[in-house]
């Protein structure tokens, strides 16, 4: 057979052909069996995705004598002169050549006249959107007030340009995007029927290439299948297509992963001797590392992020095993500053080189946390100045707390006591958090037994004292406060502002801050004195009442002493005290030292 008909032979013949288009075909059929289609309808989406021949499949639906619960026959005379273009009561309007008023107005003179068999007259306005003002002034009128046995159905690529008035007389259907899988399924389908012999890897190619669009998948495929005059392997659809092997992307990434520069440079050389284009190559390694990141945040379920056969997935999911999310993110940032100096630049292929080895010798991100902890493994060099010049594919040794907390002028092989090698807190980067462990806790500042986080599971355990909170351990109302916020948080919230006064036989004063006057008359309501009363009587077994009071502040002795601003004196202090230690880290120091620079705090965005 000729196979540059493949488009046009396999244009969908019902609803239930459309592919990726579901939830049209189920409104649609759903309106024809209870008779409540409604008279204008617009379809729109982006190119190849089933807008006319949705129109032309509803057309065939309304007129087809043999139609089954809707389903045309495909085979009688309408629905041969429907396919066809060439039916007297289904009328194709092209609204790019005539986008004209004269052209509407010789619709508006012919609607009302009844159809010539059947019970309905569709007119199919394509491309709508090209229509001129004066023409979509024309069809209002019409579209307001259409007489019972018309259905407008209007297709459009760009449903922006449509006027709001027409927009508000017709039943939108979006369609979307076809996902490649789908359409690789289909060409799938198309290939067995023709009896074309096929791999997977090159439908997968095609269907990648058509973005969405099922008309653009299937003029590429009748283009391979042209050439290939044969099996359509993975190889001729990329030399014919110019395409990029997604195994030779593979390989690039695995190079830049292992950091292996040997390998990376006979990537490079593969990529010329192919020929492929320097800038396409580029932005498809873009797009392969963005792949890599969406597997490695979804494990569970790569496929729903990403549009890729299984077999490619499960090999992204094996090369970024090694690496974190950071890693991922440096190779993203450079790899799109590269594309960007190809795009302006006159020799791309030295570019492209550079940017390759400028990838493969990316350093590792790595926390503060862990190098304090001793749990990163990072390459041991002799010298600063080694470590800047050292290959990438250097022997890794995983560092422990020995061996940068070493005073100076101590032998390296010398080992050092507990002591003095045990960190007094973690370095972690300054607004980030510390990351949990296996069992859902969190290290503690001196980098030993972990703190458990996670809710106490009995009553009793809720005023434990936490090890970076001070002040919690010391104040009584502290811990009464934060007791109470877990059992009502709204009087929590209010008990935060507050502080205690003191106590005189079953008498207990509290005070709240002059500055804080607007949540005197909240905190003194009865009811919530009550609810003080209560809590008070169930975490302390005490009965007394509350008498709240106003009070000024004098030198900033009450505001101290409330519960909030205890906290955030403490969150302070320990802000601090990383601060410090980061500064003191020898690796930090060296850091400084080699790149002749300064520590900078970064505020954490709330």
């Amino acid at each position: 057979m000729a196979y540059q008909v493949i488009a046009r032979k396999w244009r969908s013949q019902s609803f239930h052909d459309l592919v990726g288009q579901e939830h049209i075909s189920t409104t649609l059929l759903n309106a024809l069996r209870n008779d409540r289609l409604p008279q204008a309808l617009l379809f729109t989406g982006v190119r190849g995705t089933g807008k006319t021949s949705s129109a032309r499949i509803l057309a065939k639906s309304l007129r087809c004598p043999n139609a089954k619960d809707f389903v045309p026959c495909g085979e009688c005379p309408q629905c041969e002169d429907i396919a066809n273009s060439r039916s007297l009561d289904v009328i194709e309007i092209d609204g790019a050549s005539n986008n004209g008023v004269d052209a509407i107005r010789e619709l508006r003179e012919t609607v009302g006249y009844m159809p010539s068999s059947g019970r309905y007259k569709v007119y199919i306005i394509d491309e709508v959107h090209m229509l001129s003002t004066s023409a979509f002034n024309a069809l209002l009128k019409t579209l307001e007030e259409p007489p019972p046995h018309v259905v407008f159905v209007m297709a459009t690529t760009e449903a922006q340009k449509i006027p709001n008035t027409i927009l508000s007389r017709c039943q939108r259907f979006d369609f979307r995007r076809i996902p490649s899988r789908l359409i690789a399924g289909h060409l799938e389908k198309i290939c067995k029927s023709e009896k074309v012999k096929t791999q997977p890897e090159a439908l997968w190619l095609v269907a990648r290439l058509g973005d969405g669009s099922m008309r653009d998948a299937q003029s590429l495929l009748d283009q391979v299948i042209t050439f290939a005059d044969g099996e359509v392997t993975l190889a001729k659809t990329i030399e014919v297509l110019g395409l990029t092997d997604r195994t030779l992307l593979l390989n690039t990434l695995e190079a830049l992963v292992t950091r292996d520069t040997r390998k990376t440079v006979a990537v490079i050389e593969q990529v010329f001797k192919a020929g492929y284009d320097s800038k396409v190559f580029a932005q498809d390694l873009l797009e392969e590392i963005r792949n890599a990141l969406l597997v490695r945040l979804c494990a569970d379920d790569p496929a729903r992020v990403v549009d890729l056969p299984d077999t490619e997935i499960q090999n992204l999911q094996q090369l970024t095993k090694p690496l974190t999310e950071e890693d991922l993110h440096l190779l993203f940032d450079m790899c799109l500053k590269g594309v960007n100096d190809l795009l302006r630049a006159q020799d791309a292929r030295i570019v492209l080189e550079m940017l390759l080895l400028r990838m493969a010798a990316a350093p590792r991100v790595a926390s503060l946390t862990a190098l304090a902890t001793g749990t990163i493994a990072l390459p041991v060099y002799e010298s600063a100045g080694q470590a800047l010049s050292a290959p990438a594919n250097s022997q890794e040794k995983k560092f422990s707390a020995s061996s940068f907390m070493r005073p100076a002028g101590t032998p390296p092989g010398t080992k050092m006591p507990a002591s003095a090698v045990q960190p007094t807190g973690t370095a972690t980067a300054i607004g980030h958090q510390q990351q949990p462990t296996a069992d859902g806790s969190r290290p503690t500042a001196n980098g030993a037994a972990p703190v458990d986080n996670r809710p106490a599971p009995s009553q009793e355990h809720d005023d434990a004292p936490s090890a970076m909170d001070p002040a919690r351990a010391n104040d009584p109302w502290y811990k009464f406060v934060d007791r109470v916020k877990k059992a009502n948080s709204l009087l929590g919230a209010m008990l935060e502002n507050t502080h205690m006064i003191g106590s005189e036989g079953s008498k207990l004063t509290i005070g709240v801050p002059k500055k804080m006057s607007f949540m005197f008359d909240k905190v003194k309501d009865p009811e919530n004195v009550k609810r003080i009363e209560t809590f008070i009587e169930t975490f302390w077994n005490k009965t007394v009442s509350v008498d709240v009071k106003l009070e000024d502040e004098k030198a900033g002795k009450v505001s101290s002493a409330i519960p909030r601003a205890m906290a955030e004196e403490a969150q302070a202090s320990q802000k601090r005290t990383i601060e410090k230690q980061v500064e003191e880290n020898p690796l930090v120091q060296q850091a400084q030292n080699v790149f002749k620079t300064q520590i900078k705090t970064i505020k954490e965005s709330r």
